[in-house]
């Protein structure tokens, strides 16, 4: 399995430098360093994203709240920024990510206590917390001569020579490698997806499991909330409405069974990457959002149908054949 998934990351790596090099042919600055480093940078959000997602779909979940997560959480820290503007950054940062937080626990919870289909709790969640946002901001946009000037600085900031959003997006990912092939709690992640039934006789909670890894999507969309809304400096009721289709095809691009308890970081990543290389690629080569909309849905396809025929055990295939002997 570990050789099948490196496999199929090899191929993700593959077809993206294939994808650069003819976008290359046609518009050379694009492969200039300054300008796939845009393209990272305009990626990481959705990294951030694909990995919080990531671990709820390998507990054989899915949550569809995140771009509304995000949405509630830039807003909170947009309007608590506009009315106490001396409050430190910092703190704003830590209300987006209990706010997402929070979000994630009433997610889980109702998955886990109520044993609500995930779908259907997160759809629901979806459309509440895009309406919490619309009553506490009264329907009114926060712009960005309403916000200050430290709360709008750290995404656009550099660090050496790389923007700090990137830095948040490589953070992100190295931490979530280390809690995902290192401790006991991202073990469980892979074991609760891959069969909930064994899970339970080695002493795993796959209910608490869940509702962990919505907690900690809610975390990371909560954090990607602040760095939004500070990055393009306006917050209002419909940000990043539709998103959370980007986030969930980041990951199945990248390889993340949507079965549950098959996935990496890396294909996360990749994913992620692919989709945001195709998003700054098409309109540079002057293919229309239509088009755009429709390249994009093919390519969700075809990686769940290559994940689909990649996850089907030889068992299944040996007892069909069993039967034409019969």
């Amino acid at each position: 399995m570990k050789a099948l998934l490196k496999h199929r990351e090899t191929q993700l790596v593959a077809v993206i430098l294939a994808m650069v090099g003819l976008i290359a042919l046609r518009f050379p600055s694009f492969v200039a360093p300054a300008s796939l480093g845009n393209v990272f940078n305009d990626t990481s959000i959705l990294i951030i994203l694909a990995l919080g997602q990531m671990t709820v779909i390998l507990t054989k979940c899915v949550d569809l709240s995140t771009a509304a997560t995000l949405a509630l959480s830039g807003m909170v820290a947009a309007m608590l920024n506009n009315l106490y503007p001396d409050l430190p950054v910092l703190l704003l940062v830590v209300v987006a990510i209990l706010t997402g937080v929070l979000a994630g626990a009433i997610n889980g919870l109702l998955v886990w206590r109520l044993d609500i289909p995930p779908i259907v709790v997160t759809l629901g969640t979806m459309t509440i917390y895009r309406g919490i946002i619309f009553l506490i901001s009264d329907g009114k946009w926060i712009n960005a001569h309403e916000m200050t000037d430290a709360f709008k600085a750290v995404p656009r900031a550099d660090f050496l020579g790389i923007p700090v959003l990137s830095w948040m997006a490589l953070s992100v990912t190295a931490i979530m490698a280390v809690l995902l092939r290192r401790l006991a709690t991202g073990r469980a992640f892979y074991a609760v997806g891959g069969n909930p039934h064994a899970a339970v006789y080695t002493g795993i909670d796959v209910g608490y499991t869940r509702f962990l890894s919505f907690v900690l999507s809610g975390a990371l969309s909560g954090l990607a909330g602040y760095l939004w809304i500070a990055r393009y400096a306006v917050a209002y009721v419909d940000i990043a409405l539709g998103f959370e289709l980007d986030v969930v095809a980041a990951c199945v691009i990248g390889g993340i069974s949507i079965a549950g308890g098959i996935g990496t970081v890396f294909g996360a990543v990749l994913g992620s990457l692919f989709l945001g290389t195709i998003k700054n690629a098409l309109p540079v080569i002057n293919i229309s959002p239509f088009w755009q909309l429709a390249i994009s849905g093919s390519v969700i396809i075809l990686a769940v149908a290559f994940n689909a025929r990649a996850e089907r055990r030889k068992g299944r295939v040996i007892l069909k054949k069993a039967e034409v002997v019969a």
